[in-house]
C-alpha cells in the first residue's frame, strides 16, 4: 500500500511563499454573503461540477451562466411556476417541485417565501440556495408582446471582448516566404488577438433575439479566408408560452431530451459532490448563445402544448469542420469527396485547419412526443442525422464496431416518475441497424436528512452515440456499463456529508486500451458550515482505471495495468465584511500508474474578492503555487473571469500563477473588465509545444470587455 508522499522544495523563496498562503488560509471574522455573492457560488459550484470530469481548460459554459444569471436578475415568481420553470431553475430536484407544487395545491398561494420551511424537503440549505433566484408575488406575469411594451421593458445587451497572450507563440513568429510555402501549416495565418461580440435582447422569459460572433487567436480577420470578419457567427430567436406555443427557436439552439441518450446538444453534468446532478433535466428547446462551434443545431424547431401533450419537432442543416481524405473522379464532373474524422475544435487558424471548415453538411431531423404531469413524464424521441459524404474513418481494432455510414437514425423512450419520496427516472435507445443504450436510476429521499442516488448504464460497443450525453466514464456513450450509488447526509445541524461510488466496465478495447478493462471512481465530501459567515469542506476523490503499460515492449501486445489518480482538497470561504470575502484552497495529488513512477503534486491558492455597493470597483485576485512532476498529475481550477468567459487552466509543472481580474462601473448601463494573468514556471525554459510554443518560463495573458446594458 503506498501512501502519499510529496517532496518540496526547501528554497526559502518557496518557504515564504507557502508560510503566506497559510497565512491567509485562517479565518477571521465574516458576515452574512449578501445575493450576489450567492448567486456568484452557486454559478462556480455548478462549473466546478461540470469540469469534475471533463477537464476542459477553455470550454464555454454560456448557456448554464445565462439559465442563473437570468433568474437572478428576473426572480420566478413562486405562485405563478409550472413544473417546467421550476425544472429551469436548475436547484430543485424533482421531488421537492413536486412537494412545493403540491403545497401550493392543497393550501393556496405562498404569503411569503418564509412558508418554504413547512415544505417537506425544504431545508435551511435548499432554501438560501434557492432564496436569490425565486419570489412571492400576488401579480400575474403575463406576457404582453405589444411593440410598445417590448421597446419600453426589454432588457439589451452589447458586449465587445479583446484577448491577448504577451508572449510571441511560435505560430505567431516570422518565417521567410519560402519556408512557409514548403511547409504551409508552420505558421497561423491570422492576427494574434482574440475576439468577441455578443448582442442579445430579453424580454422576460418570453422572447430573447440575438448574436455572436467570435474570432479565435490565430485565426483571419477581414482578411484571407475570413474576408466575412469573424470566423464565427450565431444569431437565434426564441419564443416562448404564446397560447399553444410553448416553445420557437429560429436560428441556432439546442435541443435536450430525456436522461440525454437519445438526442441532447450541449453539456450535462457528470459525478460530483452534488449526487442529485446525475439526473438529468432535459429543457427541450433552448437558445444557444454560447460559442462552442459543434454542440447546436442550426435551422428551427417548435414545441406545441396540448393540455398534458408536448409535441417537438426540429430540423438543422450546418456546415461542419471535417478533415478531408481524398477526391475521387472517373471524369472531371463526377467528384466524390470522402472524409475520415469530424472535428470539434472550431479552430481555424492553419492551412489544413482552414481546409477543414465547413467541408461537409449535416441534417438533423428530429421530434420528441412527451406526456407530462405533476408526477409522472413519459416521453418518445426520434432522431435522423446525415451527412452529404462518403465516412471513411481509419478503424482500428478498437472502433470497429464505430458506425462509419452517412446516415444515422435513433429512437428512444424516457420515463420520469415520482411515487412518494422516490423518484425513478431512465431512459432506452436503440441505434437502428445497430446497438442499444440504457440508463435507469433513482433519487430517494429516506430522511430530510439522508438522501440517495443510484443509477445503471449499459452502453452497447455498437451503439451511436449522435449528440449523446448519458453518465458516464467514457467521453462517448458507447463500450460501457456501469453502477454508480450515492448520498447526501446532515448528520448534524453544521456537517453535510455527501459521497458516490461508481464502478464501470468497458466490454471492449478503448483507444489505449488494447483489452476489455474496468475500474471504479469514488468521491467523499464532508462541508462544515457553523454559520452563514463561514463554509469550508475536505475531500477526497479517487479513480482507479486499466490503461496499457507504459514499458516499452520488443514483441506481444500491450498488457493492461492499474493506473489510479488520487485528489485530496481542503477549501474554505468566508466573508471578512461586506466588501471582502476570502476564499482559499490546498490540494494534493497522487499519480500511481503501475511500473511507471509514481507521481504527487500541490497546487494552494488564496483569493481575496471585494465588492462594494457603493463604490463603482470591484475585484477578484489569486495568487497560487503549484508543483506537480508531470502533465500526468495536472490539477484544474476555476479561475474568475470577465462576465461569459471562463478560464479553467491545468496547473502542472513548477511555479506561480497570479491573476487579476477589475470590473469599473463606468456610469449606469456601462460596464468596463480587465483581467490580467500570469504563469512563471520555476523548471521550465520552453512553455507549451507545437505552435503554441514560448521560448521562456513566464506566459501573460490580458482580456478588455465592455459592456453595454439599455
Amino acid at each position: 500500500m503506498k501512501f502519499f508522499k510529496l517532496n518540496i522544495d526547501c528554497h526559502p523563496e518557496r518557504i515564504r511563499r507557502v508560510a503566506v498562503l497559510i497565512f491567509l488560509l485562517c479565518p477571521i471574522i465574516s458576515l452574512a454573503q449578501n445575493k450576489e455573492d450567492e448567486k456568484n457560488k452557486i454559478i462556480e459550484k455548478r462549473i466546478e461540477y461540470l469540469i469534475e470530469d471533463a477537464e476542459e481548460s477553455d470550454a464555454d459554459y454560456t448557456t448554464i451562466f445565462d439559465q442563473l444569471a437570468y433568474f437572478f436578475d428576473h426572480p420566478l415568481n413562486l405562485n405563478r411556476a409550472g413544473l417546467d420553470d421550476l425544472e429551469e431553475v436548475g436547484i430543485l430536484t424533482s421531488i421537492q417541485v413536486n412537494n412545493l407544487l403540491e403545497h401550493i395545491e392543497n393550501n393556496g398561494k405562498l404569503m411569503t417565501l418564509e412558508e418554504l420551511q413547512t415544505i417537506e424537503g425544504f431545508d435551511s440549505e435548499v432554501i438560501k440556495l434557492l432564496l436569490p433566484f425565486v419570489k412571492v408575488s400576488a401579480g400575474v406575469d403575463n406576457a404582453q408582446l405589444s411593440l410598445r411594451e417590448l421597446l419600453k421593458n426589454g432588457d439589451n445587451q452589447l458586449f465587445m471582448r479583446y484577448q491577448s497572450v504577451l508572449e510571441e507563440r511560435k505560430g505567431f513568429s516570422s518565417i521567410t516566404d519560402s519556408a512557409l510555402l514548403a511547409s504551409p501549416n508552420a505558421r497561423y495565418r491570422g492576427s494574434e488577438p482574440k475576439l468577441y461580440t455578443r448582442y442579445r435582447y430579453k424580454y422576460g422569459r418570453h422572447l430573447s433575439f440575438g448574436f455572436t460572433a467570435e474570432k479565435d487567436a490565430g485565426e483571419e480577420f477581414f482578411a484571407g479566408s475570413q474576408k466575412q470578419g469573424f470566423d464565427f457567427y450565431s444569431a437565434h430567436l426564441f419564443i416562448r408560452n404564446q397560447g399553444k406555443l410553448k416553445q420557437l427557436a429560429i436560428g441556432d439552439y439546442q435541443a435536450q431530451f430525456g436522461q440525454g441518450l437519445t438526442y441532447w446538444s450541449g453539456r450535462a453534468f457528470g459525478k460530483s459532490a452534488d449526487i442529485m446532478l446525475v439526473k438529468r433535466s432535459a429543457q427541450g428547446l433552448r437558445a444557444y448563445t454560447s460559442v462552442d462551434e459543434s454542440r447546436f443545431l442550426r435551422g428551427g424547431g417548435a414545441t406545441f402544448q396540448f393540455g398534458k401533450i408536448d409535441a417537438t419537432a426540429f430540423y438543422s442543416y450546418n456546415n461542419i469542420d471535417a478533415n478531408i481524405n481524398e477526391i475521387d473522379s472517373l471524369s472531371d464532373d463526377n467528384e466524390v469527396l470522402a472524409i475520415t474524422s469530424i472535428q470539434q475544435t472550431g479552430f481555424h487558424r492553419t492551412f489544413n485547419e482552414i481546409e477543414d471548415k465547413g467541408a461537409i453538411t449535416q441534417q438533423n431531423i428530429g421530434g420528441h412526443l412527451s406526456y407530462k404531469t405533476r408526477k409522472l413524464n413519459l416521453g418518445v424521441t426520434g432522431i435522423n442525422s446525415t451527412i452529404n459524404t462518403d465516412f471513411t474513418p481509419t478503424l482500428q481494432t478498437y472502433s470497429q464496431f464505430r458506425n462509419s455510414e452517412n446516415n444515422q437514425t435513433k429512437l428512444g423512450a424516457d420515463y420520469n416518475w415520482i411515487f412518494k419520496n422516490f423518484n425513478f427516472f431512465g431512459e432506452f435507445s436503440k441505434s437502428i441497424a445497430a446497438g442499444n443504450a440504457f440508463v435507469s436510476g433513482a433519487l430517494i429521499t429516506l430522511d430530510p436528512k439522508f438522501s440517495v442516488a443510484v443509477l445503471y448504464r449499459d452502453y452497447d460497443r455498437d451503439f451511436q452515440p449522435i449528440s449523446s450525453a448519458g453518465l458516464g466514464e467514457g467521453s462517448t456513450n458507447e463500450n460501457e456499463k456501469g453502477m454508480y450509488m450515492g448520498f447526501i447526509a446532515k448528520p448534524l445541524k453544521k456537517f453535510t456529508l455527501s459521497a458516490y461510488y461508481d464502478q464501470f466496465t468497458f466490454p471492449w478495447l478503448k483507444f489505449g486500451i488494447n483489452g476489455p478493462s474496468g475500474g471504479y471512481q469514488y468521491l467523499a465530501q464532508l462541508t462544515y458550515k457553523p454559520s452563514k459567515k463561514l463554509e469550508m469542506y475536505v475531500r477526497i476523490r479517487e479513480r482507479d482505471k486499466q490503461e496499457n503499460t507504459a514499458v516499452n515492449l520488443t514483441e506481444g501486445i500491450d498488457y493492461l495495468v492499474s493506473e489510479k489518480q488520487t485528489n485530496y482538497r481542503f477549501q474554505y470561504a468566508y466573508k471578512v465584511s461586506e466588501s471582502f470575502r476570502l476564499k482559499g484552497r490546498v490540494e494534493l495529488i497522487n499519480y500511481d500508474k503501475v511500473e511507471s513512477p509514481f507521481e504527487t503534486g500541490y497546487l494552494i491558492y488564496q483569493d481575496i474578492l471585494f465588492k462594494a455597493k457603493s463604490f463603482p470597483v470591484s475585484f477578484a485576485f489569486r495568487y497560487a503555487i503549484f508543483d506537480t512532476e508531470s502533465f500526468n498529475s495536472r490539477i484544474y481550477a476555476y479561475e474568475n473571469d470577465v462576465l461569459y468567459a471562463f478560464s479553467i487552466p491545468a496547473y502542472s509543472n513548477r511555479g506561480v500563477r497570479t491573476y487579476l481580474t477589475a470590473r469599473y462601473h463606468v456610469r449606469r448601463g456601462v460596464d468596463l473588465w480587465l483581467r490580467y494573468g500570469l504563469t512563471y514556471y520555476d523548471n521550465l525554459d520552453v512553455i507549451s509545444s507545437g505552435l503554441e510554443e514560448i521560448q521562456g518560463n513566464h506566459r501573460q495573458e490580458i482580456k478588455a470587455q465592455l459592456r453595454f446594458k439599455f
